[in-house]
Protein backbone atom coordinates (compact mmCIF):
# COMPACT_ATOMS: atom_id res chain seq x y z
CA UNK A 1 0.00 0.00 0.00
CA UNK A 2 1.36 3.49 -1.30
CA UNK A 3 1.10 6.38 1.85
CA UNK A 4 -1.10 9.56 0.24
CA UNK A 5 -1.89 11.08 3.43
CA UNK A 6 -0.83 10.75 6.79
CA UNK A 7 -3.69 9.14 7.74
CA UNK A 8 -2.12 6.28 6.03
CA UNK A 9 0.36 5.90 8.48
CA UNK A 10 0.36 3.24 10.72
CA UNK A 11 1.75 5.15 13.36
CA UNK A 12 -0.64 7.75 12.91
CA UNK A 13 -3.71 5.76 13.31
CA UNK A 14 -2.32 3.70 16.20
CA UNK A 15 -1.84 7.32 17.76
CA UNK A 16 -5.32 8.37 17.15
CA UNK A 17 -6.30 5.31 19.14
CA UNK A 18 -3.72 5.92 21.85
CA UNK A 19 -5.67 9.55 22.12
CA UNK A 20 -8.84 7.90 21.96
CA UNK A 21 -8.16 5.33 25.18
CA UNK A 22 -6.40 8.18 26.86
CA UNK A 23 -10.09 10.47 26.38
CA UNK A 24 -12.44 6.95 27.64
CA UNK A 25 -10.30 6.73 30.67
CA UNK A 26 -9.70 10.09 31.73
CA UNK A 27 -13.76 10.21 31.52
CA UNK A 28 -13.55 8.03 34.86
CA UNK A 29 -10.98 10.38 36.52
CA UNK A 30 -11.90 12.46 39.35
CA UNK A 31 -13.51 15.73 38.63
CA UNK A 32 -11.03 17.63 40.87
CA UNK A 33 -8.72 16.27 38.05
CA UNK A 34 -10.52 17.70 35.45
CA UNK A 35 -7.58 20.56 34.99
CA UNK A 36 -4.79 18.37 36.45
CA UNK A 37 -4.09 15.03 34.89
CA UNK A 38 -7.04 14.94 33.33
CA UNK A 39 -6.24 18.12 30.90
CA UNK A 40 -2.66 16.95 30.85
CA UNK A 41 -2.65 13.39 29.53
CA UNK A 42 -5.44 14.31 26.76
CA UNK A 43 -3.64 17.16 25.45
CA UNK A 44 -0.10 15.15 25.65
CA UNK A 45 -2.13 12.18 23.57
CA UNK A 46 -3.58 14.54 21.60
CA UNK A 47 -0.02 15.94 20.60
CA UNK A 48 1.40 12.55 18.82
CA UNK A 49 -0.85 12.00 15.78
CA UNK A 50 -1.19 16.09 15.43
CA UNK A 51 2.40 16.28 15.40
CA UNK A 52 3.04 13.40 13.01
CA UNK A 53 0.57 14.62 10.88
CA UNK A 54 1.75 18.51 11.17
CA UNK A 55 5.15 16.93 10.27
CA UNK A 56 4.18 14.97 7.36
CA UNK A 57 2.77 18.11 6.10
CA UNK A 58 5.89 20.18 6.13
CA UNK A 59 8.08 20.42 2.69
CA UNK A 60 11.33 19.36 4.68
CA UNK A 61 12.36 15.99 5.77
CA UNK A 62 14.28 17.48 8.17
CA UNK A 63 11.55 19.69 9.38
CA UNK A 64 9.12 16.42 9.93
CA UNK A 65 11.47 14.55 12.02
CA UNK A 66 11.75 17.09 14.07
CA UNK A 67 7.74 16.96 14.70
CA UNK A 68 8.51 13.31 14.75
CA UNK A 69 10.27 14.14 17.76
CA UNK A 70 7.84 16.33 19.40
CA UNK A 71 5.43 13.41 19.32
CA UNK A 72 8.08 11.11 21.05
CA UNK A 73 8.39 13.49 23.77
CA UNK A 74 4.28 14.15 23.92
CA UNK A 75 4.54 10.24 24.10
CA UNK A 76 6.91 10.32 26.91
CA UNK A 77 5.03 12.99 28.72
CA UNK A 78 2.03 10.71 28.16
CA UNK A 79 3.67 7.69 29.62
CA UNK A 80 4.51 9.98 33.27
CA UNK A 81 1.20 11.27 33.37
CA UNK A 82 0.09 7.82 33.06
CA UNK A 83 2.40 6.33 36.05
CA UNK A 84 1.62 9.04 38.26
CA UNK A 85 -2.01 8.42 37.67
CA UNK A 86 -1.35 4.84 38.79
CA UNK A 87 0.70 6.24 41.85
CA UNK A 88 -2.47 8.46 43.24
CA UNK A 89 -4.69 5.90 42.63
CA UNK A 90 -6.95 7.17 39.90
CA UNK A 91 -5.91 4.95 37.31
CA UNK A 92 -5.79 0.60 37.80
CA UNK A 93 -2.49 -1.07 37.61
CA UNK A 94 -4.15 -2.43 34.22
CA UNK A 95 -5.06 0.60 32.63
CA UNK A 96 -1.57 2.24 33.07
CA UNK A 97 -0.17 -1.38 31.75
CA UNK A 98 -2.18 -1.47 28.98
CA UNK A 99 -1.45 2.58 27.75
CA UNK A 100 2.09 1.96 28.74
CA UNK A 101 2.29 -0.79 26.41
CA UNK A 102 0.51 1.22 23.32
CA UNK A 103 2.90 3.92 24.07
CA UNK A 104 6.21 1.75 23.60
CA UNK A 105 4.24 0.53 20.12
CA UNK A 106 3.94 3.91 18.98
CA UNK A 107 7.40 4.90 20.31
CA UNK A 108 9.16 2.00 18.52
CA UNK A 109 6.89 3.12 15.25
CA UNK A 110 8.15 6.30 15.61
CA UNK A 111 11.83 5.49 16.22
CA UNK A 112 11.72 3.49 12.85
CA UNK A 113 9.92 6.06 10.73
CA UNK A 114 12.61 8.82 12.13
CA UNK A 115 15.09 5.84 11.36
CA UNK A 116 14.05 5.63 7.79
CA UNK A 117 13.64 9.21 7.16
CA UNK A 118 17.39 9.84 8.20
CA UNK A 119 18.83 7.34 5.80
Amino acid sequence: MSIQSYRDLRVWQEAMSLAEAVYRLTKQFPKDELFGLTSQMRRASVSIPANIAEGYGRESTGAYVQFLRVAQGSLKELETHALLANRVGIMSELDAANLLSLAEAIGKMLRALIRSLEK
